[in-house]
């Protein structure tokens, strides 16, 4: 089966808060100002930081609301938000005919209702803007133009979907598929890696999901010597039934025995599917496909859980799952859409790969634990903005776990909408690195760009805030993420 097993506290002294980081330059020139600097890194210090956002009032499923509901009249000032621009200049129209680049509107919406009356969606909250944009379009050129090429340069295809992947053509499925490994640079090999992938996924269905009574069956017909009575009635006498296969055998072995521990886990599946995406009609709701992408999803993990005994199934799997499945299962090419079970059950196994150690409770207190993550993403932010660490687990003790943990083994999928979700999660899979050292930045990020609400804030509106993250101009976030990155090299 080869990878399938996953398996000093100090008094701060006090500190004062400027409205902006141009006022906090201007305002004196002694040596409490120069020790503040040494904690504010230069590139913060700068006009981008001084525009105003939309602030969002949505909260969002599975947060934890603190105790109290005391905030301050600081919580409500709007934080910066600048879209950089990102200058691409497209490449030679690609030579192949199966890809075509077109400049037609793409919408992302759910393939529910794609037959529907137009205004079927307006409330749709993963519903995009009408038309792309001129990056967009350039963008597209360029993946368009990779994915041609016999042998796709990967360096190339990473640095192209950092910046975001357009919506449309099936060009996010088949990247991420390359992204996470699943399929090879060769293009030649996509076909036949395919239908080897696939076929194993079918293979383990029939073996994993098949009843214990279908497999006594099973057994008995690949008998050599069978009564023609027990033959017929698709039954083994009871001196052919072993003890493993007896329903009231508790031995390890035992088929049955199996099949009731493995009852549990296959109810919280089903439990926590029925809980996926709740406002999209592609995951939720009594219309036959809604149906269909459950029963998908239940196979996917129940079929992982049974293969991977050291770490099984553990609730919040289905949120990542979501997405790889959403995007497979709405490519255009309907071969590809068909196959989107097999191909997300793979595609999760290579992605769960570089986090199943925060799934895995045995190591929580160890060095690759989610606890020993959840210090790092404290100690990136004391070295990039040491006055909003020290205020946030200092002064005001809101420890990382409280809004951390969700973020990173949930890879911030509760945390911004899904059509967001799919944008971050293209700049995830492109680092060559892995998807966790981007998670860290983007998390990192992400208290930076509310660091004037924080600062301003009390324990009670802090968690607040960070477990229901206002709406965010995601293009901003990345940017800031990437910049922190190359403060980092530096």
């Amino acid at each position: 089966m080869g990878f399938l097993v996953l398996r000093k506290k100090k008094n701060p002294s006090p500190i004062s808060v400027p409205l902006t980081f141009v006022d906090f330059i201007g305002s004196n020139l002694d040596s409490n100002l120069a020790m503040a600097k040494e904690r504010i890194p230069d590139w913060l210090n700068s006009s981008l930081w001084s525009t105003t956002p939309s602030v969002d009032d949505r909260l969002h499923r599975f947060s934890l609301s603190p105790t109290t509901t005391t905030t301050t009249a600081a919580a409500a000032v709007s934080e910066p938000i600048v879209q950089p621009t990102v200058p691409v200049s497209p490449p030679a129209a690609a030579s192949r005919p199966q890809y075509t680049v077109t400049s037609q509107k793409y919408e992302f919406r759910d393939p529910i209702d794609k037959n529907s009356n137009n205004n079927s969606n307006d409330n749709d909250q993963n519903a995009s803007p009408s038309g792309v944009s001129p990056d967009d379009i350039s963008r597209q050129a360029q993946l368009l133009a990779e994915l041609s090429k016999k042998v796709v340069n990967f360096r190339e295809l990473r640095r192209i979907a950092s910046q975001g992947i357009p919506d449309g053509a099936g060009i996010r499925s088949t990247v991420w598929k390359l992204l996470l490994g699943y399929l090879p640079p060769d293009r030649l090999q996509w076909s036949s890696e395919l239908a080897k992938k696939r076929s194993e996924y079918k293979q383990f269905k029939e073996e994993l999901l098949m009843n214990p009574t279908e497999i006594t069956r099973k057994l008995e017909k690949s008998a050599v010597d069978d009564h023609s009575k027990s033959e017929s009635s698709g039954l083994l006498s009871r001196s052919q039934v072993t003890h493993g296969e007896h329903p009231l055998s508790l031995g390890e072995s035992s088929i049955w025995n199996q099949f009731f521990q493995d009852t549990e886990i296959i109810e919280q599946i089903d439990r926590d599917v029925k809980r996926t995406h709740p406002d999209m009609q592609f995951f939720s709701g009594d219309l036959p496909l809604a149906k269909s992408n459950q029963d998908a999803l239940k196979d996917i993990l129940i079929v992982f859980a049974k293969l991977n005994p050291g770490i099984r199934y553990v609730q919040g799997m289905n949120e990542i799952l979501a997405p790889l499945f959403y995007v497979f299962r709405n490519d255009p090419d309907e071969e590809m859409a068909a196959a989107a079970e097999a191909d997300s059950f793979f595609c999760f196994v290579e992605l769960l790969s570089g986090f199943r150690d925060h799934f895995c409770k045995q190591l929580d207190n160890s060095t690759v634990g989610i606890r020993s993550t959840i210090s790092r993403l404290s100690q990136f932010l004391k070295e990039h903005d040491e006055e909003l660490w020290r205020h946030l687990e200092i002064t005001t003790k809101v420890n990382p776990q409280f809004y951390a943990f969700r973020w990173i083994t949930l890879l911030l999928t509760q945390e911004f909408n899904f059509a967001d979700s799919l944008h971050i999660w293209d700049t995830l899979l492109s680092d060559p690195e892995g998807p966790l050292e981007t998670l860290l930045r983007v998390c990192c990020a992400m208290l930076i760009l509310v660091r004037r609400r924080l600062l301003a804030g009390d324990f009670t509106s802090n968690l607040k805030l960070l477990q229901n993250y206002p709406s965010s101009n995601i293009s901003h976030l990345l940017y800031v993420a990437n910049k922190l990155r190359s403060q980092a090299s530096n």
